[in-house]
């Protein structure tokens, strides 16, 4: 834990400087680190949390900000997956399954939640007790582990039930179908959580900050050169072992070093839209078969997540498109099964992010298996890939042991299964406790839960701020869901550095307002400038930049195809800091 027991894993501008000093200062003799993470999605800041608390001293870097990639784009779920237990991937599922339980359970209870789903029959006889068994061995194998399930078991539905549950279903779409539970988590929110977590025990974090060569004695990778794109800069880690969790960048990383006995990532484009909750009325999600794929609606706050595709993509992998032929995709399936079908007009948003699937013989992703796998190439590079966003503590359990093999010291065990993230502890009290915070603090109770479900018991923290300041338990413009705190609690206390970091991550404000954060972009960009420092100048490179990145998001949406998509999007690149 850092010397600093108040500083509750805060990564605002103190603690990144803090983390940059100690991280040049491997250099020094005998101030190597012991491991270096490379990649600061789900499995890398996992990876820093699982060797951190091991009592390894670590560092992690991301180019750009945590989760930016893949691990803030996906369906939000956590979920064994039922169509890899089709796929006879037992062993796969049945990990799955344990890892859900153990986060909606112990680990993350305040960010993750179960949520309903209809698996809709439409054949009247043999489908039933078919899709019935799937279901029933899904259920029983996440009894298994050892931990609660931390979902209700599955339920069979008559038609008649089926309809009360989704109204807004066609009459004559389904015979019947099965109510089953998996569970679900905002993945930005959760990674931001997870990192603080390594920090709180210890590690260096440091966004912004790219990886441009490995580091060599011989054949033995002994650390990373990086640049710093805040201000240029470039220096030297050392590190004992460094581990790649570059996720589709794997290729990319893994060439700096060698080209032999690689592994080969493929990338897969998933594109979900975002829809109001009253478009269609249903009191559970639904999981739909599609040609390709498997499709969810997925009921998400004050709205509904809709996808997802799943096609070959080898175009910009910072920034994957949808394009309109994707849309229509999405649209067409879900209006096969609505009594009023949705259009163009009641998309409220649309993302687009990348799986990194393992490259395989068979040419469609959708049938790649989402198996891990972790690689030692060169002495001193230990390489993960692969795998479900669900498993990422066994992941970064099996990257850190791989390293750890080398090393001359005895090295404990992981523990991880066993350490509650950040805000998770005292979550449950602070929520029963509720309507008496709210009052204390003179907030309504909806905001007191809404913090609550975002924060956990660090949700005092958020209204610390607003006691002090009440202009700030004013919502953000244009995304009523969401406080001008949590702006400023971005940028002091979860490494937000940029106005797009906090309206597509920390919120998700980018995605859930019908104008996408613009009417946001001011009042976000003057409350992160009075943390970070920034000239007037700095705030105006902000807003306008964060309004092109949007313009040129729904120019990409109008696009018949993923060339001309990726084309329009790049139209916009990076944010790049004033010096």
């Amino acid at each position: 834990m850092t010397n600093d027991p108040s500083s509750n894993g805060r990564l605002g501008p103190e603690a990144r400087a803090a983390s940059l000093a100690r991280l040049k200062a491997t250099s020094d003799p005998g101030q190597e680190l012991d491991i270096l993470i490379v990649g600061g999605g789900i499995v890398g800041t996992g990876t820093a949390l699982d060797a951190v608390t091991r009592g390894l001293s670590v560092g992690i870097v991301e180019a750009n900000d945590w989760a930016a990639g893949t691990s803030s784009r996906s369906s939000k779920l956590i979920h064994g997956g039922l169509r890899y237990l089709e796929m006879l991937d037992f062993a796969l599922v049945k990990e799955a399954l344990q890892e859900r339980g153990l986060l909606l359970s112990e680990l993350a209870p305040h960010l993750a939640r179960p949520v309903p789903f209809l698996y809709p029959l439409t054949k009247p006889i043999l489908e039933r007790p078919y899709v019935g068994a799937g279901i029933a061995l899904y259920d029983i194998m996440s009894i298994s582990g050892g931990h609660s399930r931390g979902v209700p078991f599955h339920k069979h539905l008559s038609r008649r039930g089926t309809l009360r549950a989704a109204p807004s279903l066609k009459k004559d779409a389904f015979v019947g179908s099965i109510r089953y539970y998996d569970g679900q988590v905002d993945d930005a929110k959760y990674v931001a959580n997870l990192v603080r977590t390594a920090a709180h025990y210890g590690a260096h974090a440091v966004n912004q900050m790219s990886v441009v060569d490995f580091l060599r004695e011989g054949e033995r990778v002994v650390g990373a050169k990086v640049v710093n794109h805040e201000d240029g800069s470039s220096f030297d880690i050392r590190a004992k072992q460094v581990i790649n969790a570059t996720g589709v960048w794997t290729d990319e990383t893994q060439a700096m070093v060698t080209d032999r006995g690689q592994l080969k990532v493929r990338a897969s484009k998933g594109i979900h839209l975002v829809v109001p909750r009253d478009r269609f009325q249903s009191t559970v999600g639904l999981i739909l078969r599609t040609e390709k794929s498997v499709l969810f609606v997925i009921p998400w706050g004050r709205h509904w997540i809709i996808g997802t595709t799943d096609t070959d993509w080898d175009l910009d992998k910072a920034h994957p498109a949808a394009s309109s032929k994707d849309i229509d995709y999405i649209l067409e399936h879900v209006n096969t099964v609505l009594q009023r079908p949705l259009t163009r007009e009641d998309v409220e948003g649309v993302y687009a992010g990348l799986r990194p699937l393992l490259a395989g013989e068979n040419d469609s992703t959708a049938k790649l298996s989402r198996e891990h796998v972790v690689a030692h190439p060169v002495p001193g590079l230990v390489v993960v890939a692969g795998g479900k966003w669900t498993t990422y503590r066994v992941m970064a359990k099996d990257a850190v042991d791989e390293a750890t093999r080398s090393m001359d010291e005895r090295v404990p065990v992981s523990c991880t299964a066993t350490i509650p993230l950040l805000g998770a502890t005292g979550y449950k009290a602070a929520w029963n406790r509720r309507n008496r915070t709210a009052e204390e603090y003179g907030v309504h109770v909806a905001r007191v839960e809404h913090l609550l479900n975002r924060y956990g018991s660090m949700a005092y923290e958020v209204l610390a701020l607003i006691n002090e300041d009440r202009s700030l338990g004013e919502p953000l413009p244009g995304a009523d869901d969401y406080l001008q705190a949590e702006a400023v609690y971005a940028a002091t206390h979860e490494g937000a550095r940029h106005v797009n970091d906090v309206l597509t991550r920390r919120t998700r404000i980018s995605i859930e307002a019908w104008d996408r954060g613009v009417s946001a972009v001011p009042v976000v960009a003057k409350l992160m400038g009075n943390i970070l420092g920034w000239s007037e100048a700095q705030r105006e490179n902000e807003i306008k930049h964060y309004i092109a990145r949007v313009e040129a998001e729904r120019l990409s949406q109008q696009q018949p195809d993923d060339e001309s998509a990726d084309a329009a999007r790049m139209g916009v690149e990076d944010i790049v800091p004033l010096k």
